[in-house]
């Protein structure tokens, strides 16, 4: 049997989109592939995917596995895993790495199971040790106050889920060889998933967003001037992790090491103290504007520019210049 050699990363879709955040993994083990000389092999899932497999081909794979099957438009964990199963036992890839979303997450563990394979989950940075070429990465913990350096020691392949906005996807020079996988009829079709309705966020992706404002605790969960003013300046929403813990918005709004990391241009923080955790979800953006009452805020050292104020006030008054208030 060959050895284990190659790194893989599950291309996300849904329905035919891609998934922002596997074409940013994609772009990271591409630049892992150049640096050890390993193949980088993207796996793309779906149906009707030829505008799919001419996007996906552009971040840096090297050869694209492509299977094409009505029941696989949208996941479904059972036909998913064992598909993915099938390429992984054909191809024999030491490592696969997966964005950090629903979908990827819940196929991760399947595939980990399947196999006991090491799994480092939500990482924060992804990596392999010169020495012995074993997967090494950054998992946050205890609510982000700390970051653990994990590297797996035993199973193959060696697998990680990697957080949205952790890598910038960008475009490779070269496109991947393209390679339509046959696949076993009896892989899919055993549970189908009928898509009866599609519901969209009103607020635009965090990862994609140019303009983000952020709620913290200090706005107590109150987020009608916040949305206000978002709508306003055409900004996503997004917020720190005690209001996703208090159920305020799912938690694919959550900013920090435990949930996206943010490349936006401009950052209005409102009512935030500036965590470590969650600034390092900012780290990466372009100008930030912070509004706190406390001026001895932690946030204030990571800003560009500081307000010290009442948020609600500030809100008020930016709305009403912005043509929504009196």
């Amino acid at each position: 049997m060959s050895e284990w050699r190659g790194i893989s990363v599950f291309i996300e879709q849904d329905n035919g989109e891609l998934e922002r955040a596997s074409l940013e993994v994609l772009t990271r083990a591409g630049e892992l592939g150049r640096k050890f000389n390993e193949e980088v092999l993207g796996i793309l899932l779906g149906h009707e995917t030829d505008n799919l497999v001419k996007e996906a081909s552009r971040y840096g794979a090297d050869k694209l596995i492509v299977v094409d099957h009505p029941d696989l438009r949208h996941y479904n964990s059972d036909a998913y895993t064992e598909v993915v199963s099938y390429i992984i036992n054909k191809y024999r890839p030491r490592y696969l790495l997966l964005p950090a979303t629903r979908n990827s997450r819940d196929l991760a563990g399947r595939l980990a199971v399947r196999f006991r394979a090491c799994l480092s989950a939500h990482v924060i940075m992804v990596d392999i040790d010169e020495k012995d070429r074993k997967l090494v990465t950054a998992v946050p913990g205890f609510g982000g106050n700390i970051v653990a350096t994990v590297v797996c020691t035993g199973g193959k392949p060696e697998m990680a889920t990697v957080s949205p906005g952790t890598y910038e996807a960008r475009v490779s020079d070269k496109e991947a060889t393209v390679i339509k996988e046959t696949i076993p009829g009896d892989l899919v079709g055993r549970r189908r998933i009928e898509l009866v309705e599609k519901s969209v966020s009103p607020m635009p992706d965090l990862s994609r967003a140019e303009r983000v404002v952020v709620a913290g605790l200090g706005t107590g969960g109150d987020l009608e001037l916040i949305k206000e003013f978002a709508n306003f300046i055409g900004a996503a929403v997004g917020v720190t992790r005690p209001l996703a813990d208090m159920g305020i918005v799912p938690r694919d709004y959550q900013i920090g090491t435990t949930g996206v990391s943010l490349r936006a241009k401009v950052v209005f923080v409102f009512g935030a103290s500036g965590a470590p955790h969650f600034v390092y979800g900012i780290r990466d953006c372009g100008t930030i504007v912070a509004v706190n009452t406390d001026r001895e805020a932690p946030i204030f050292e990571n800003c560009d520019y500081c307000v010290v104020a009442d948020l609600f006030d500030i809100l008020k008054a930016l709305i009403k210049e912005l043509g929504g208030g009196k």
